[in-house]
């Protein structure tokens, strides 16, 4: 078996240790390759060239930002000429939220999930799972437009200027931001097969599974009927309104969550959405600000993606 292990030394929790353990794990049992992200894009060009080369297997130890640009280096679009080859994924974590690996049930202990995976490997344990799409870029667990776009444009900033992307930096972060967009009016619309066009909405969430995100070690659920195997998950708030938020944000946290309100659209079941927004609004997808945009097509992409993670 030929195996790239692609690693972001400037990942959250990455150590030379871990990075040293993980390579010998692997190379005991493939034939690796390891290579260390030096920039931005960088994990993409290193994943086009392992399906290039047909490798089987590439494993990411980093975070869900390093774990998307893998996903959209080697996976074609659906209207581009596909692969002839493609390599099965693996995650080791290595951020600080590590979402998609989370709700695989991979480890959280960059240790013990290196463990898990060379047992997978032995056992032949594959997953295949959808993925969503937001015009041309996949996504792997979320992506948002309006409030958590704006947070995780200030935590990049943050980020770019040596500060950690801390679960206290990003709930000061989101704070901040939530007071800073009540004062704007609503501008968002949505279209979704088999439904009214949804009005007046202030930020959207669409997911490709559950939970959305984790506040430290606490899952937060906006669609928990949403899975790798099913189709987009959709939240939708109308209202800035604080207690109303708040009562939201309860549910969010709720072991048994279940979020309902009146001025929140949920939908976890639906196979595309289309974001229209009257001025220019963020997106983030996987936990990354993209840019601004004033449409944004949703679309789920079932059975796509071979990942070495356990059964659902």
């Amino acid at each position: 078996m030929r195996t790239l292990l692609i690693v972001n030394p400037n990942a959250t929790s990455t150590t030379p240790a871990t990075r040293d353990l993980l390579a010998h794990a692997l190379e005991s049992r493939t034939q690796l390759t390891v290579v260390h992200t030096e920039r931005r894009g960088h994990a993409a060009e290193l994943a086009r060239w392992a399906a290039d080369t047909r490798m089987d297997l590439i494993v990411v130890h980093g975070g869900d930002g390093t774990v998307n640009e893998t996903v959209n280096g080697f996976l074609p679009l659906p209207h581009e000429p596909q692969r002839e080859w493609l390599p099965r994924l693996g995650v080791i974590p290595g951020g600080s939220a590590n979402v998609f690996a989370r709700s695989l049930g991979i480890e959280q202990d960059p240790v013990t999930a290196t463990n898990q995976l060379i047992d997978l490997l032995t056992a032949e344990a594959d997953r295949r799972i959808g993925l969503g799409l937001a015009d041309d870029h996949w996504f792997c667990f979320s992506a948002g437009v309006g409030l958590d776009a704006d947070v995780c444009e200030a935590i990049d900033a943050k980020r770019a200027n040596g500060k950690a992307a801390t679960p206290a930096r990003y709930l000061r972060t989101t704070v901040k931001q939530f007071f800073k967009a009540a004062r704007s009016l609503p501008q968002v619309r949505l279209e979704i097969p088999g439904h009214e066009p949804v009005t007046d909405v202030h930020y959207a969430f669409v997911t490709n599974t559950s939970p959305w995100t984790y506040l430290d070690n606490t899952p937060v659920r906006t669609n928990p009927g949403t899975t790798f195997e099913s189709g987009l998950g959709v939240f939708a708030m109308r209202t800035m309104g604080i207690v109303p938020t708040l009562l939201i944000a309860r549910q969010l946290l709720a072991s048994d969550g279940n979020p309902k309100g009146h001025k929140l659209f949920r939908e976890d079941d639906v196979p595309s959405v289309r974001v229209e927004a009257t001025e220019p609004i963020g997106l983030q997808i996987d936990g990354d600000f993209i840019g601004r945009r004033n449409m944004v097509n949703f679309t789920a992409a079932p059975d796509i993606l071979d990942v070495v993670a356990p059964k659902p």
